[in-house]
């Protein structure tokens, strides 16, 4: 006879067989990689970009330098290292951020969207739907009722 599982590891394996931990994961899986394609199109295309149109530089080297490196005047070893600010790396992070965030509303919207017509076919589906479960009665049958309804009260 086989043992029955219970407790922790039967709640987990009940945990991680729902269908909402797998969407969860491959959607972790898709933002990863959307993740990567951002951070490239970021620091590939459009820092490239804005550094041009600022004269040229690479932004992502742009550094307050609030203490410069202590280097040993023979040897040229770094003695102590620089204290800097990277303005153009947090630049960068900024961008990434908005494109994705960006993206993210797009998709949200969209899917809204989709869902609200979604919603509007189905209530039309369903008015339709009712409208033909309870159809008017046509004029012949109208004449009809009226005339049975006529010789009731004739018999009576």
């Amino acid at each position: 006879m086989a043992k029955k599982t219970t407790g922790f590891f039967a709640e987990f394996k009940a945990f991680i067989s729902r269908g909402n931990v797998v969407d969860m994961a491959i959607g972790v899986i898709i933002a990863t990689a959307f993740g990567k394609i951002t951070t490239s199109l970021v620091n590939d295309v459009v820092m490239p970009l804005i550094g041009y149109l600022f004269g040229g530089t690479d932004l992502s080297r742009f550094n307050w330098v609030l203490q410069p490196a202590v280097t040993d005047p023979t040897t040229g070893e770094v003695l102590t290292e620089a204290v800097t600010i990277g303005i153009g790396t947090f630049l960068s992070t900024i961008i990434d951020f908005l494109l994705v965030a960006f993206v993210i509303f797009l998709v949200i919207k969209a899917m809204n969207s989709a869902k609200n017509k979604m919603e509007a076919l189905k209530k039309a589906e369903a008015e339709a739907e009712a409208a033909q479960e309870t159809p008017e009665p046509t004029k012949e049958e109208l004449l009809l009722t009226e005339i049975r309804d006529l010789l009731r009260e004739a018999k009576e």
